[in-house]
């Protein structure tokens, strides 16, 4: 079974200043369970313009957020134990979210190489490291809390899926609203 990793640059001011200091092209971090990208999980923010304000989120990538977006997205196959690992993990999340902060602290931490692991906090790449490690997809050489979206596409066995605009992605199918498909 395929999932996908999202790696996105949505443009906006934060993402900027993060892109400042790693000087790659994507600053964001998504694990995406189904090819209609309706599953779509990570760390990030709660209120679209605001992103002081964050936390574990499934995202809608027709949010005006992604609108604009420039995107990378790689699948890797996983069997069905390895999936239902991942999702469990992000089913305890889910439903103790109101625990759950985005890792602002933790992003300092990075920036300083120095590894911080903050209980019920994570930032996006943070979270789908812990993901694809509960899941037994993958093991970091570094700690997890220093794993970035360029380290997540530099894992084995990715198969680039897509580069580009995440609006060309988008097909309208009248039953069911704009969705991106994987072709």
């Amino acid at each position: 079974m395929k999932v996908y990793l999202l790696l996105t640059d949505t443009g906006t001011m934060f993402t900027r200043m993060i892109k400042l200091y790693t000087r790659k092209p994507y600053n964001h971090a998504s694990i995406v369970f189904d090819e209609h990208f309706n599953e779509v999980y990570s760390f990030g923010r709660k209120r679209p313009r605001n992103p002081f304000i964050g936390g574990f989120v499934n995202e809608d990538l027709r949010q005006d957020l992604f609108k604009n977006a420039r995107c990378a997205i790689y699948s890797f196959d996983a069997t069905a134990t390895q999936i239902e690992k991942m999702k469990a993990f992000i089913k305890k999340i889910e439903t103790e979210k109101h625990l759950y902060r985005y890792n602002l602290l933790g992003l300092i931490t990075f920036i300083i190489n120095k590894p911080y692991h903050r209980k019920h906090a994570f930032f996006c790449s943070e979270f789908v490291a812990q993901v694809l490690d509960e899941g037994g997809i993958s093991r970091f050489e570094k700690p997890i809390s220093l794993v970035s979206p360029n380290d997540l596409q530099l894992l084995k066995n990715l198969q680039l899926e897509f580069e580009g605009q995440l609006a060309d992605l988008l097909v309208r199918d009248s039953s069911k609203g704009v969705l991106p498909v994987i072709y």
